[in-house]
């Protein structure tokens, strides 16, 4: 069976190290490590030399580490010039004191330092990324490097707790539009995550970074992160878009959402984002925005799923399968009579335990609660609090159903008054 040992080493320490060849002439000093990125993300692509006739660079499989704790050249016919044009990501140019997204902590963190290993096989060394140094023990090994020699400042370090994120959950943010086309860094990832996470990322990162992550998003997941911010937060993220963008993303957004978002914004950008809005989605906001904000119109939303009267459970199923909102936020089946006044509502947990034959309104509740669409946020409030409600149905002064309230906009109004 083929040995193999493996060497951890920081980026720290291997900067500034002598590389020479078999003969010990100095060929020049590490100046960074350069990283492949899209299918070979984190994979060290070279080795970056400070030589006297400017920086050149040479593949990791031709250096290996001495006992000396220099590198030396394995065929020095490798090494070459560092074109501009090259793709990679540079470890300490690009990525050291830059702030990164922790992918499985949720989080955003900065940059003290890079762990690489030294893959030893068959006489061959690679050279490849471990993780990341969040914590103290990366910024002691550059705060003391060159003060302290190498083993003891290694020593110093490891008495601190190693922080430390595997690269394969690190996602790297470029702010440099130019830089970061080049270097096609995905954002897959963050796609995957939960709203309100993205959303608390967005907000922990400066405003650079910020626009790098948010305009790298697809319209559904930049409208669900939308969703989840501070208004003040909303407007930063759309400023430097345009009304297309914009409207794109807004047509992703819940509709009373979007009101709300569009009623924060200048008139006459408002106006051009909805000219750019398609016809049935620009419709539902702009009735919207006619509402009071401070009442429970200005709460609701105008997706949900509702059936006539007379409908059966099968009806319902199909009517939920055409349902183009979120069906997450569904709870309840509304039943509307040829006027849109509302009639009553079924419970899905009821209504999966019926048979497709049996009609709703069989099983609808006996009170069916809803509240006039110009009812004050307090009241609106106080409803949910006395009857334990997930959802409450607003209606018109003609009883006719107009939006639906949920509880997770009754509880951001309760916390925009702490």
């Amino acid at each position: 069976m083929e040995s193999r040992t493996t060497t951890r080493v920081s980026l720290t320490a291997l900067l500034g190290t002598p590389v020479t060849d078999a003969q010990g002439h100095l060929w020049g000093r590490l100046k960074d490590v350069a990283v492949a990125t899209g299918p070979d993300a984190g994979k060290v692509a070279g080795l970056v030399l400070k030589t006297k006739a400017g920086l050149s660079i040479v593949p990791s499989q031709e250096v290996m580490e001495t006992p000396a704790g220099t590198l030396e050249l394995r065929s020095p016919g490798a090494v070459v010039p560092l074109k501009d044009g090259d793709n990679f990501l540079y470890l300490q140019q690009d990525l050291v004191d830059r702030q990164i997204i922790d992918i499985h902590g949720r989080k955003v963190v900065r940059v003290n330092d890079v762990d690489l290993e030294w893959l030893g096989r068959g006489g061959a060394h690679l050279l490849r990324v471990a993780e990341v140094e969040v914590g103290l023990r990366g910024a002691i090994r550059r705060v003391f490097k060159g003060v302290l020699p190498r083993v003891r400042l290694e020593a110093l370090s490891r008495k601190f707790g190693a922080r430390g994120i595997p690269w394969q959950f690190v996602d790297v943010i470029e702010v440099d539009p130019a830089r970061r086309v080049k270097l096609r860094i995905e954002h897959e990832r963050l796609a995957e995550m939960h709203p309100s996470d993205l959303a608390e990322i967005l907000e922990d990162l400066a405003p650079a970074e910020r626009e790098a992550v948010f305009t790298s998003l697809d319209e559904e997941v930049a409208a669900e992160a939308l969703e989840e911010v501070e208004p003040k937060l909303q407007k930063a993220l759309l400023e430097k878009l345009d009304e297309e963008r914009i409207a794109d993303i807004v047509e992703e957004m819940d509709p009373g959402a979007a009101a709300d978002l569009l009623a924060e914004l200048p008139e006459e950008q408002s106006d051009a984002i909805l000219e750019e809005m398609e016809p049935e989605e620009r419709q539902e906001v702009e009735e919207l925005l006619e509402f009071d904000e401070d009442s429970a119109a200005g709460r609701m939303t105008t997706e949900f799923v509702h059936v006539a009267v007379d409908s059966t459970v099968a009806d319902a199923v199909q009517a939920l399968r055409n349902f183009d909102g979120g069906p997450e936020s569904v709870t309840e089946i509304f039943l509307l009579d040829e006027k849109r006044v509302l009639r009553g509502s079924v419970s899905l947990a009821r209504m999966v335990m019926s048979l497709p034959e049996t009609r709703l309104k069989v099983l609808t509740e006996v009170h069916v609660l809803s509240c006039p669409a110009d009812l004050s946020q307090n009241e609106l409030a106080e409803m949910f609090d006395k009857y334990n409600l997930h959802s409450l149905p607003v209606v018109d002064a003609q009883g006719r159903m107009v939006g639906v309230v949920k509880a997770d906009q009754v509880i951001s109004f309760l916390r925009e008054k702490l």
